[in-house]
């Protein structure tokens, strides 16, 4: 049976692992003590079909049925709405017709999220199908059919060293050495360094950092049925969070792969913005953090056999769109992995292939 091993246990590695586990030994190696430590851990997941580039938004079509009914289903009924000022009608039809909402009055957006300035919001929009995604039991489901196919995960194991020898691959964790055939680079933010590493020409994968902080429930409301509610262009966000509220910049700093923490200034930046539409003063936050989006040059993923090397599979790239693209990227990867054709549109496999991205 085929050796495989996946580099990186967010939900890309995880879910790319169970999948390929129905037809091969699959490892999947975590250089954390725990999956989804980094950007997998800390998203404000929600699925919006609409949300991304083209290829994108044909993962999250093909990946709505899988998070609305496998194993009993994993979303809730969240809604999106994005709201302006005076000055920004333009802006804000711009992103109606890119994310497909339909204006709704300022006081309809009123009704839904009461704490917004009715000083402020002169225009706004609105989506019903955007459902929250319960990222944890996703992620534990994929471990679960890893493990059951025979699978296995270990974590607190960073990689050390690749080699491609004529008989496949080794990968080091410190002294101990491991042999497979084929390799799946899911390393998130990591994904360009764990090529070069292997002796792969990097992809130009970088990653973003995206600041959070969580504060109390504005006003003493219960925001349970809030939408998740942004400004025009994204500016800033705010996510009702098990009783409290996720607020964001929707900053996108460039930088180096690390153990990302919430820049204080463009975090204030962001809180400013967000306190611009609401009536209510804005608590001090009850927490702050930050992950890190990975993006290829043109915003949208990596998926399968490195063309210069067909052993080496890319899985990465996937920017905001990990969870909500999860299923359907991972069937891809196991499709492409094993030479079988995929129920995708050969147009948007093509978009998502790594070939695209070499010279």
């Amino acid at each position: 049976m085929t050796k495989i091993i996946v580099i990186g246990g967010g939900i890309a590695g995880i879910s790319a692992a169970a999948r390929l586990s129905a037809d091969a030994d699959v490892m999947l190696i975590e250089g954390e003590k725990a999956l989804g430590y980094h950007a997998s851990g800390r998203s404000a997941a929600l699925i919006e079909q609409n949300y991304g580039a083209p290829s994108v938004q044909a993962l999250n079509r093909a990946s709505v049925d899988y998070l609305g009914h496998a194993n009993g289903g994993y979303l809730t009924q969240r809604g999106l709405m994005i709201i302006a000022d005076t000055h920004e009608e333009s802006a804000l039809d711009d992103d109606l017709k890119t994310m497909g909402l339909e204006r709704i009055t300022p006081d309809e957006a009123l009704k839904m999220v009461p704490v917004l300035d009715p000083k402020k919001v002169a225009f706004a929009g609105y989506h019903a199908d955007a459902h929250d995604i319960d990222t944890d039991r996703l992620m534990q489901d994929f471990a679960k059919v890893l493990r059951s196919n025979g699978g296995s995960i270990l974590t607190g194991q960073p990689v050390t060293a690749i080699t491609h020898t004529p008989q496949g691959w080794e990968v080091t964790l410190g002294s101990e050495i491991l042999h497979a055939d084929k390799i799946v680079n899911a390393a998130g933010s990591w994904a360009d360094q764990i090529a070069v590493m292997a002796g792969i020409r990097p992809v130009g994968i970088i990653p973003y950092r995206r600041s959070m902080a969580r504060i109390a429930t504005p006003g003493g409301h219960d925001p349970a049925r809030w939408p998740m509610f942004f400004g025009v262009h994204e500016t800033w966000y705010a996510k009702p969070d098990a009783g409290a509220l996720i607020i964001s910049p929707a900053d996108e700093d460039p930088v180096e792969p690390h153990d990302a923490w919430a820049d204080d200034m463009v975090l204030a930046e962001g809180l400013e913005r967000y306190q611009n539409m609401v009536a209510v003063p804005l608590t001090k936050p009850i927490s702050t953090w930050a992950g890190l989006r990975s993006f290829a040059p043109d915003r949208t993923l990596v998926l399968g056999p490195d063309p210069d090397q067909p052993d080496f599979i890319w899985c990465a790239g996937q920017g905001g769109y990990g969870f909500q693209t999860s299923p359907a990227a991972s069937q891809l990867v196991a499709d492409l992995t094993f030479g079988r054709p995929s129920s995708l549109p050969d147009e948007t496999v093509g978009a998502l292939r790594p070939d695209r991205l070499r010279p």
